[in-house]
């Protein structure tokens, strides 16, 4: 029985993502790795509860403790990197607000590899936990991380070529972790900001934690009554930003990491890219232009990340709005999202209309369908697929490459459903895909 996901542990909170869980989970990492830990949380109703069962947790094993409270998860790593040994974070993501759940962060700031997982999750199955003596437990202290990590970010970008241009930012926090920073960011940089949601709010009132182009129709409304340069808005944990651009339409997520992986190319051609095997082909189409590689990995920021680091990639990120930044750190950030896509706008004069509108058009359809053996579905597409000899990457999922394009389909990490992700450069043509590999799902989905 596997306990971690693609990004952590998630679950209904007080139905699998209970205190006496994240408890046992928390004295499982104090166990496999004592030290100093940052804990913070994002904004969720069931945080405090979840965040006080881990802290205990870590302080039974002889960890000390320091608290961030609510901070976003770039933010704690950030903290991690410069003054901790190790970290837990209470979020969901993108999750709706019933889920929480937790992530582990290694010392370096990045998250937790698969075999710390491992050797947790062996932990945490058999029970073996450091129970320190009464004298030895752990001290809690408590820290804002929010300073420190915004001037980061400022000073991971040309902060001053930004101040100039005095653009006019829409931001909507989602009433998430990203409300007590992004804002303060932009402003850092010289911005107007005009914000929507950007209360702290755990029950999530403006819309649902996942920034969606169908689930952000007010920030479009509002940067075309405003005419701003920009909008941005961020998933629950703000480890992902999506934009909108000077017209008010939603920038496509894929087109996002394509025109930043275009940017970065542009100024070092001949380096290499690292994303998933979700992400469009556009970005191949890029880094060709740049005498440039692209490497493909399974899904998930922690192996993009460790993957960059092992290459010495220039960019990566999924095409899901979660973008890495090597110069800055080894993890998805939205806040540094936002500071960089300001920097290209104010280094290149251009509009991010007219950026998107200049790249190659791919169409793209995602779909998701509910699955309870998910391992059983995906096995018997696999020998479907090899019997035919259908050319496909098995890198995660099965990925089907047909002439007019490609149909990806994979178990989530998190959700007890099977997506299925298709691009054709035409809209019929990504839609037949996505038809056939939802048809792949339901021959099997019983």
């Amino acid at each position: 029985m596997a306990l971690f996901g693609t990004n952590g542990v998630r679950g209904v909170a007080n139905v699998e993502m209970t205190p006496e869980m994240a408890m046992s989970l928390a004295k499982s990492i104090g166990t496999f790795r004592n030290g100093k830990f940052a804990v913070g949380m994002d904004t969720r109703h069931s945080g405090a509860m979840l965040k006080n069962a881990v802290i205990a947790g870590l302080l039974s094993t002889g960890c000390s403790v320091v608290d961030l409270g609510i901070a976003p998860t770039p933010c704690v790593q950030y903290y991690v990197k410069r003054h901790a040994d190790a970290g837990m974070i209470i979020t969901a993501s993108h999750n709706p607000p019933e889920y929480n759940g937790i992530k582990g962060i290694a010392g370096d700031g990045t998250e937790m590899s698969r075999q710390d997982e491992a050797a947790i999750e062996k932990i945490y199955f058999a029970r073996t936990f450091k129970n320190a003596n009464w004298s030895e437990t752990g001290s809690v202290a408590c820290a804002d991380p929010k300073p420190e990590y915004i001037d980061g970010i400022v000073n991971a970008v040309d902060a001053e070529a930004i101040r100039a241009k005095r653009f006019t930012v829409v931001c909507d926090t989602g009433c998430g972790a990203a409300s007590v920073t992004t804002p303060f960011l932009l402003r850092k940089l010289g911005c107007k900001v005009i914000t929507l949601n950007a209360q702290v709010d755990g029950t999530f009132p403006g819309r649902n934690p996942e920034p969606t182009g169908n689930e952000i129709n007010d920030l479009k409304a509002a940067v075309k009554t405003a005419g701003a340069n920009l909008g941005v808005a961020h998933d629950a944990d703000a480890d992902r930003a999506v934009f909108i651009d000077d017209k008010g339409r939603f920038v496509n997520e894929d087109v996002l990491l394509a025109l930043m992986t275009q940017y970065k190319l542009q100024r070092k051609p001949g380096s290499t890219v690292v994303t998933p095997v979700s992400s469009s082909s556009l970005i191949e189409d890029i880094a060709k232009q740049y005498d440039s590689n692209v490497i493909w990995t399974m899904v998930g920021s922690i192996h993009v990340a460790r993957k960059m680091m092992e290459v010495g990639a220039i960019f990566g990120g999924e095409g899901n709005g979660g973008l890495i930044f090597p110069e800055f750190q080894y993890c998805r950030d939205g806040g540094m999202s936002a500071g960089s896509m300001l920097e290209m706008l104010a280094k290149t004069g251009r509009k991010l209309s007219d950026i998107v509108d200049a790249l190659p058009s791919y169409s793209s359809v995602k779909e998701k369908i509910k699955c309870k053996d998910k391992d059983r579905v995906l096995k018997s597409i696999e020998d479907d697929v090899r019997r035919e000899k259908a050319k496909a990457d098995l890198t995660d999922g099965i990925k089907i490459f047909r002439p007019e394009g490609w149909v990806l389909v994979r178990a989530s990490g998190t959700e007890p459903i099977i997506r299925v992700f298709a691009e054709s450069r035409t809209d019929s043509g990504a839609r037949t895909l996505a038809d056939y590999g939802v048809g792949l799902v339901n021959k099997y989905n019983r």
